[in-house]
């Protein structure tokens, strides 16, 4: 879980605000409050973390904040805190994609370990984007020649099969494939395969 990632919280209630941010801020995480969903938006900079939001705000409600994180692709976990009489708006919120939802007035634990889940998850959803961004770097530093040799070694296909398909000598696809591997940062074909599967299964 990153260091750096931070549990926003945004509620009109001052009260609840405070409290939340007490008991966050009681295991060491970083907090940020914000009095309406408004607020959050405007201030909002790509920070990882996750966000425990009021599904009922004056001005922007919790399930408007949801679609407008939507277009402007914020994709951090949306925890939202409900009323009782919330509870068909939360299960909506939830099929649109929201993280989860809990009632007031809601037991401190479970709160916590709703915020940990969501961290935990924001922080692996960056990892997967810095790998995918690294190997579409690395597939597209090749030339369509390399990028030729790639797609038969993965398919499993000896120098010399690949030699005579592509019309080449087996020396010139020796090269080929020495630079496509080392471009990749792929040591085995095994390792190169893992890659492309990832590359492929998005």
């Amino acid at each position: 879980m990153s260091d750096d990632a931070l549990v926003f919280i945004v509620d009109d209630d001052e009260a609840v605000r405070q409290s939340t941010a007490w008991l966050i801020e009681s295991i060491g995480l970083q907090v940020r409050s914000f009095i309406s969903a408004d607020e959050f938006l405007e201030n909002y900079n790509n920070e990882s973390g996750c966000i425990v939001m009021d599904v009922r705000m004056p001005g922007m409600s919790g399930l408007e904040a949801q679609e407008e994180m939507k277009k402007r692709t914020i994709n951090l976990p949306l925890i939202f805190i409900t009323g009782h009489g919330d509870v068909p708006m939360a299960v909506r919120a939830l099929k649109r994609g929201a993280f989860d939802f809990i009632e007031k007035p809601f037991n401190d634990q479970l709160l916590l370990d709703a915020v940990q889940r969501g961290l935990k998850q924001n922080s692996e959803a960056r990892e997967s984007l810095i790998q995918n961004e690294s190997i579409d770097r690395r597939i597209a530093s090749l030339t369509p020649r390399e990028h030729e040799v790639m797609l038969r070694v993965t398919e499993g296909k000896p120098n010399k099969v690949i030699a005579h398909e592509l019309n080449v000598s087996i020396k010139t696809v020796e090269v080929h494939r020495a630079r496509m591997m080392e471009k990749m940062e792929a040591s085995s074909v095994a390792e190169l395969v893992k890659v492309t599967i990832q590359a492929n299964n998005r």
